[in-house]
């Protein structure tokens, strides 16, 4: 990993936080795919899905007895730690549910109604890494928040992903991936009925795609290559590097990043870093275009940087946590491995890149329900503001709406 500091460090930050999906000459190719899905429907799914997917002469929706039979075939261990996940990313969502309510005063009642979406399509990469986590990640706080319909794409699934489905009760499941899987669930197809939101991570083909069928069908973020970054002066430096090469191992395009005032941890992490990716050659790839160690002026500089960069993942010393405005999520001291975030302790691992975390958070169950607002007020509850409705209501020229209150309270 390579040690920079002064205007180099602080022209890197700024480079870093400028970055954005990088579609170079994707787009009339995934755009080709989508407008064939949309017009073809099975016929181009089915195209695709064999050029890219492995799906020959397989049926485009797997039977729920492969699920079931691909449930059964896991290993006792493999469905322990899938219970576990399941149970604590099922609890963090409960808690994170929103709630409906209603207050009354002055005769005005006034309230919001929660309701869940009534179809989602949960997209899981495939490709070298089959992401059995991500089916559990994008399907239980769909399930939490009520969504009834929960459809699952996912290229040349593995057994794992197709039991990790099948334990948490999914009943239709499409083995096809890419943009023609993201145009089939915004779109519909003879086989893959339309949903009204996607959500999950993917390559760039179907990153892209999901922007382009945004105004179509709703989705939750644009996800482009994992990022991660520590700030630290601290830290012990093996369990740091540990983390950078960790998600560094998703992509060579993947961006780690330790930022610190500490000339001597800046040192050991690169070490470190160098030994434990040797033998991981993605990670190690990674490391070498995309790994950085910014040695800040101060602390405050520090945790100015990390904010501007606006990270997926950022691992923090428990003195920084309330100093951090921008980040996907966030881990707190030594122990609290990224890894974690990624299986098991709860949080959901699809977050905001690209510095999207300046705006929004990861997938939540926030994500899968709308809210309704209500309002009812009677007589006396309109009398109350009506000066203040007819005042706004000629401000804007608009004497129908400054009518609509003085008729009522002229009968009332």
């Amino acid at each position: 990993m390579r040690i920079i500091s002064g205007r180099n460090a602080a022209n890197a930050v700024a480079k870093l936080a400028a970055r954005g999906l990088q579609s170079g000459d994707l787009e009339p190719n995934v755009r080709r795919i989508v407008n064939d899905v949309r017009r073809e429907g099975d016929r181009a799914v089915r195209r695709y899905a064999t050029k890219w997917d492995g799906l020959a002469k397989k049926q485009l929706k797997v039977s729920e007895t492969e699920l079931e039979d691909a449930l059964r075939s896991l290993s006792g261990e493999m469905c322990a730690a899938l219970k576990r996940a399941d149970a604590n990313i099922r609890q963090f969502c409960r808690w994170q549910k929103p709630r409906s309510w209603k207050r009354t005063s002055n005769g005005i009642s006034l309230g919001q109604i929660v309701e869940p979406l009534a179809s989602v399509g949960c997209y899981a990469p495939g490709g070298r890494y089959p992401l059995v986590s991500t089916v559990l990640m994008t399907v239980i706080p769909a399930q939490v928040a009520g969504v009834t319909s929960i459809r699952v794409a996912s290229p040349n699934p593995s057994k794992e992903v197709l039991g990790a489905a099948a334990m948490l009760g999914v009943r239709e499941f499409y083995r096809v991936g890419g943009a023609h899987a993201i145009a089939a669930l915004a779109y519909g197809t003879e086989s893959i009925p339309r949903v009204d939101k996607i959500v999950g991570p993917g390559n760039s083909y179907v990153t892209l795609a999901k922007k382009m069928v945004a105004f179509d069908c709703a989705i939750d973020l644009l996800a482009g290559p994992t990022e991660a970054v520590i700030l630290s002066d601290s830290g012990r430096a093996e369990y740091i590097a540990a983390d950078l090469v960790a998600q560094a191992e998703h992509d060579v395009d993947a961006v780690s990043v330790l930022v610190t005032s500490s000339t001597e941890l800046a040192e050991s992490v690169s070490y470190a870093a160098g030994r434990l990716a040797a033998k991981n050659p993605t990670a190690l790839k990674s490391l070498r275009k995309n790994g950085l160690i910014l040695i800040a002026g101060s602390r405050e500089q520090a945790r100015e940087w990390a904010n501007e960069m606006a990270p997926e993942h950022i691992t923090v010393d428990e003195d920084d946590v309330s100093f951090i405005q921008n980040a996907g999520s966030i881990f707190v001291g030594d122990y609290s491995a990224q890894a974690a975030g990624d299986y098991a302790s709860g949080p959901n691992h699809v977050l905001p890149t690209m510095g999207q975390a300046r705006f929004r958070g990861g997938l939540s169950v926030f994500d899968f329900v709308k809210i309704m607002t209500v309002q009812q007020l009677s007589a006396d509850g309109l009398r109350q503001i009506a000066p203040a409705i007819e005042c706004l209501a000629r401000a804007e020229g608009l004497p129908g709406h400054e009518n609509s209150v003085r008729l009522r309270l002229a009968n009332a």
